[in-house]
C-alpha cells in the first residue's frame, strides 16, 4: 500500500471516529488496520446500536474487496451478530455506509458501483 494511500484512510477513519465519538458512541479502532483481514476498522457502540465498519477512502466510481475479504467480513458478522458496514468516503461529499451484503459478486471479487451505495447507502448521521 503506497504511503499517501495510507495515509488518506487513516485519516478519513479518525474521522469517522470523531463523528460517532461526537454522537454518543463508544468507539474502537482495531490494532493492524489495514494490514490483516481478520477484524473491521472500528467498532461502535451505543445503546443498542453496533456497528462493525470498514472504512475505505476512495475517489473512483467503484469500490471492489477481494472474495476472501468480503467471505472473511460476512463470518465476523455471523460469529458476533454486529452489523457489519463498509463507509466509503468520497473527497468533497462525506461518508455513505452499507451492509457488506450489498456487494455484488463478480468473477474475481465483491464490488460495488458508487451510483448503487448513493442509492442505498446512509450517511453517518442517519446511523447514529
Amino acid at each position: 500500500m503506497a504511503f499517501g494511500t495510507y495515509k488518506k484512510g487513516a485519516r478519513a477513519e479518525r474521522e469517522l471516529i470523531k463523528f460517532f465519538s461526537e454522537k454518543g458512541f463508544s468507539v474502537i479502532r482495531a490494532a493492524g488496520s489495514g494490514v490483516n483481514s481478520l477484524s473491521p476498522d472500528l467498532l461502535a457502540f451505543k445503546k443498542g446500536k453496533q456497528y462493525a465498519i470498514e472504512c475505505k477512502a476512495w475517489d473512483k466510481t467503484s469500490l471492489s474487496f477481494e472474495k476472501q475479504r468480503v467471505a472473511s467480513m460476512k463470518q465476523w458478522e455471523e460469529i458476533t451478530g454486529i452489523t457489519y458496514l463498509i463507509g466509503w468516503r468520497i473527497s468533497r461529499e462525506g461518508w455513505l455506509l452499507f451492509p457488506v451484503h450489498l456487494l455484488e459478486e463478480k468473477k474475481k471479487s465483491f464490488t460495488i458501483t458508487l451510483s448503487k451505495a448513493k442509492l442505498a447507502g446512509r450517511t453517518p448521521d442517519e446511523l447514529a
